[in-house]
């Protein structure tokens, strides 16, 4: 409206005289003409639209402009240099925000000004949030739409909500872009590590797992001529399948040509000079065969069957192993039969008033401290007593009962004849002339009377015999037919006048004094024993058969046990509870080994169930038969160590390391033992 004012007052105040108001009038009308100018150019600074759109900010349509106004945005261009055309189009192109920035970079005059209040941080564009330009000033960023109607103007609030939304969205995808830095760094890392337990394995080899201790390659060409004779075999057998006769024969021909050449070797340099010959003509008639007999399907059928072949192969071994480790280990070695065999020579060379030992009457005295030992192994009990009376502080008060069978009973006695425990009393007694003891009473002899159980022990061809299973071996050892081994179950029988006594076996070394033993309160329990079960190890279940109901119902299997080879047993209480009556009911039920498979450890865990007193460890230290990591600080402290397991300390078997501590005990000097080339 401005405008038409200024056009109305020009035209009237036109006159005769106009010609001398010409400069007023051009100063005027350059007047108007700029008014006009901001009334068209103002809408699109504050509203950043681009020019040349033919859009007003009140919304009204291209025919309702004034002709004034369109004759200013024909000469827009012409009024304007191109740098101020260029920038207003930069800023407003993408509907981006009008930047102070884009001014100074193109070096407009100061005079520029922006049409708005300062706004805040919130309001300002990503654009310059992630350009991290200086803060510009922005009114509103508005978008246009690409039809012919006005600008929608954001307001403030859903302007900062989609701000934050798009803050959200950056911060998420950085988030997420970091997870997956550090996933990728974990699997690298990971794949790092499992490759370094096969730094050591050598591309190409036989076996990529296995170590090559000496130089690399040591034995490749003995590898190379037994993978030349494996698939030699597998062409032969595919040769006579399609009887092919000349690839047979000459199969044949090379495949002993190689079993001589490669004999036992195991490194290259145990071959004949003839090696490199023989690898190359036997690779030639592979390569002829694998033209003319090559059938995948046969190959792969064929080397499966070679090896299941191979694994039936190392079962059978791993069973013949495990049935000698357990023979050597229940044997008596040359020199220790030896020693047993001239000691009872000499013994019944003795007249009879020599064979007696001194002080019996000390064999019935309850207030002495009396040890019970069952062997057959000369050397074995001799350790045990001469490591108890060395380590005793008053020998004079201990008595040893000794009781082995008939075949040992004059070496026996010879042996502690010739080699008496100082001041402390020994006794030896022959299991066969308990008479008591007969199949009528004892169940066990009964049951390794009958025809089955000799069938088990005796008879090759029986589906449970030694050759169809090598899990239970060790239960199906000579050693169990021995009265010997369940004479710990009649100790009252034995020694009737007796209260307590200390069961041992004769593969353990006394190293304190044991007297200790008898002052513990066992707190009207039978059986002093050291515990042997850990997390989970030497439970119940462990040896006895929880699937019998017999067994379920009267027993936990997560009780724990406990270990034979040093027993303080009150004799006593034993009589009171039935101890034996109790032994001869469950071994009456165990006639057809369902309860528990054969042996004295778990008969002893049923008939002392509830009547077990724990004793320190410090007592009774085990492994050194069996376990090579036993702490020596434990073996050090212990009042006795027990060589458990297959790995006797006069056995070859023996660990190194922990024999010394039985060694220590005998006198290798010994005439008898000379003689029978018994060292250490």
């Amino acid at each position: 409206m401005a405008l038409k004012r200024g056009m109305s007052a020009s035209r009237n105040n036109r006159g005769p005289g106009g010609g001398s108001r010409l400069p007023i009038t051009v100063a005027l009308f350059f007047f108007l003409f700029l008014v006009a100018l901001m009334f068209s150019i103002g809408p699109w600074l504050r509203t950043g639209a681009p020019i040349g759109e033919a859009s007003l900010p009140n919304g009204s349509s291209d025919q309702d402009l004034d002709w004034r106004e369109r004759l200013a945005l024909q000469h827009v261009r012409s009024l304007f240099t191109k740098d101020v055309i260029d920038v207003i189009t930069a800023n407003t192109a993408d509907l981006g925000p009008f930047s102070l920035d884009a001014f100074r970079r193109s070096n407009l005059s100061a005079s520029w000004k922006l049409v708005g209040a300062e706004v805040s941080a919130d309001h300002l564009s990503s654009y310059e949030l992630k350009s991290k330009q200086p803060a510009s000033i922005v009114k509103q960023e508005v978008p246009t739409r690409k039809d012919d109607q006005a600008p929608f103007i954001e307001s403030p609030e859903k302007f900062a909500r989609r701000q934050l939304r798009e803050k959200r969205r950056y911060k998420r995808a950085a988030e997420l872009m970091r997870q997956g830095d550090e996933t990728t760094i974990k699997f690298e890392n990971a794949a790092i590590e499992r490759s370094k337990s096969v730094d050591s394995a050598v591309l190409g080899k036989y076996n990529i797992w296995r170590k090559e201790i000496e130089t690399e390659n040591v034995d490749s060409t003995v590898r190379l001529i037994r993978d030349q004779m494996i698939m030699a075999r597998v062409y032969l057998s595919i040769a006579k399948m399609k009887n092919k006769t000349d690839f047979q024969q000459e199969l044949q021909a090379r495949l002993k040509e190689s079993h001589r050449l490669v004999g036992d070797a195991t490194a290259d340099s145990e071959l004949h000079q003839s090696a490199p010959e023989k690898i190359k003509a036997m690779g030639q008639v592979l390569s002829k065969s694998r033209e003319q007999l090559y059938d995948c399907k046969m190959v792969t059928g064929k080397l499966r069957a070679m090896l299941q072949t191979a694994d039936e192969q190392v079962r059978s071994l791993k069973k013949q192993s495990t049935f000698l480790s357990q023979l050597a280990a229940k044997t008596v070695p040359n020199g220790i039969h030896c020693l047993s065999m001239r000691l009872t020579i000499d013994y019944y060379l003795l007249p009879l008033e020599k064979r007696k030992f001194p002080r019996n009457e000390n064999l019935e005295n309850p207030s002495l401290y009396h040890y019970a030992l069952f062997s057959d192994n000369v050397l074995a009990a001799s350790v045990v007593v001469n490591s108890t009376i060395v380590n005793a502080k008053d020998p004079s008060k201990h008595v040893f009962h000794l009781v082995t069978d008939k075949l040992n009973f004059g070496a026996m006695n010879m042996w502690f004849l010739l080699n008496p425990p100082g001041k402390a009393t020994i006794h030896v007694e022959n299991v066969d002339e308990f008479k008591w003891l007969n199949s009528s009473y004892c169940p066990v002899l009964r049951q390794l009377e009958s025809a089955a159980m000799k069938e088990y022990y005796f008879k090759a061809n029986h589906p449970t015999s030694l050759s169809s299973s090598a899990s239970n071996l060790k239960y199906r050892n000579p050693k169990y037919l021995s009265m010997l081994n369940h004479l710990r179950f009649y100790l009252p029988e034995v020694y009737p006048k007796l209260n307590k006594i200390l069961f041992l076996d004769d593969d353990i070394v006394v190293q304190k004094d044991l007297t200790g033993l008898w002052a513990v309160d066992l707190d009207g329990k039978v059986n002093g024993a050291v515990e042997t079960c850990g997390e989970s190890f030497h439970r119940f279940d462990k040896y006895l058969n929880f699937s019998n109901p017999h067994i379920a119902r009267n027993f936990d299997p997560n009780a724990c046990g406990w270990a034979y080879g040093m027993n303080m047993f009150d004799l006593e209480v034993w009589k009171r509870k039935d101890i034996t009556g109790i032994y001869h009911k469950w071994q009456n039920m165990n006639e057809d080994r369902v309860l528990w498979k054969l042996g004295t450890l778990p008969p002893g865990l049923i008939t002392f169930y509830g009547l077990t007193h724990p004793l320190e460890k410090s007592w009774h230290v085990l492994g050194l038969g069996y376990n090579p990591s036993v702490d020596k600080a434990e073996i050090d402290r212990a009042a006795v160590i027990h060589y458990n397991g297959n790995m006797k300390p006069w056995l070859e078997l023996a660990m190194t390391k922990y024999r010394p501590y039985w060694t220590k005990y005998i006198k290798y000097d010994h005439p008898y033992l000379r003689n029978c080339r018994l060292s250490e």
